[in-house]
This record gives structure tokens, C-alpha cells and sequence, in this order.
């Protein structure tokens, strides 16, 4: 009975966790729609350059909106909300982790402060394949400072 009762609820969930793409912020925050409510999402366990950072910045952001276009459908997986009350998410299109694809094109980097939750080995060994291929920012010459360390400079 209860393998019936899963597979009867399995189209609920999934539409449940079913969205929107209606923008893209940054390298690693965007809007959606989910049914009726927008939602401001920030994407776990990750880090994209910050917008100020020129031009990788940019570039991150031009990554999420390639792999994530205006009206792309995702599935959301919720991990936590963060201070600013944005939903910490995994987000997958077409069977695709859109978080582990941009650290694997070099347009984030893990942030391993907030890994917990995430597949741990899965997104280290996509960042290590992006750092020895030197793609995104792992090209920029002389190294480029992790988002975290900008933002708490700026703090100071």
C-alpha cells in the first residue's frame, strides 16, 4: 500500500517543488515563481565571484543565465534559509545540478563553509577538475580573491 501511496503522491511533490526562472541576480541568486509566490533563492554550497569583482563577476552571472535563461523550469531542492530570508537551494533543469555545473565550467567556487548538505565529494572533485583545467576563475592570473574574503573586507 505504501508503494502505491508514494508513487500517487510523487506528481504533488514534484510540482511542489517545481519553479520558475523570473530572473537571475548575480552568480548565485535568483528569482523564481513557485505557483502563485515569487521566491528569492540563494544557490547552496557555492560561491560566485561578487558582481564587483571585474570582470569575473559578470561572467558568473552570464554562466547562471546560460544554464538558467527567463522562464526555464527548475526543480528546487530547499536546504536552509539564509539571514536575509532567501531560500538556500539546489536547483536542477533537465536532470542537470545547476549549482555542481557552475563550479564545473569554473564560474563559482564550493563554499566550503556551507557544504553540509551538498554532496561534499561530488562538488570537490568538480572544482579540482575546473582549478587543474584552469577554466573560469581558476584563469585569472595571480589568483582571484574567494567571494567570502571580499565580503569581509568590506565589513572592516
Amino acid at each position: 500500500m505504501t508503494v502505491w501511496l508514494a508513487l500517487a503522491l510523487a506528481p504533488l511533490l514534484a510540482q511542489a517543488n517545481a519553479a520558475t526562472v523570473l530572473s537571475v541576480g548575480d552568480g548565485d541568486s535568483l528569482r523564481l515563481r513557485r505557483g502563485d509566490t515569487q521566491l528569492k533563492v540563494r544557490l547552496a554550497c557555492i560561491d560566485a565571484p561578487e558582481l564587483r569583482q571585474r570582470p569575473e563577476g559578470e561572467r558568473a552571472r552570464q554562466a547562471l543565465q546560460a544554464l538558467l535563461p527567463v522562464g526555464s523550469g527548475v526543480a528546487v531542492r530547499r536546504l536552509a534559509t539564509d539571514r536575509y530570508g532567501r531560500e538556500v537551494v539546489e536547483l536542477s533543469h533537465r536532470g542537470r545540478n545547476v549549482n555542481q555545473a557552475l563550479v564545473a565550467r569554473g564560474a563559482a567556487f564550493v563554499y566550503w563553509a556551507y557544504i553540509r548538505g551538498c554532496d561534499r565529494q561530488t562538488y570537490g572533485r568538480l572544482e579540482t577538475q575546473a582549478r587543474l583545467q584552469r577554466l573560469g576563475v581558476w584563469a585569472t592570473p595571480g589568483g582571484l580573491l574567494r567571494p567570502w574574503e571580499l565580503r569581509a573586507r568590506s565589513r572592516r
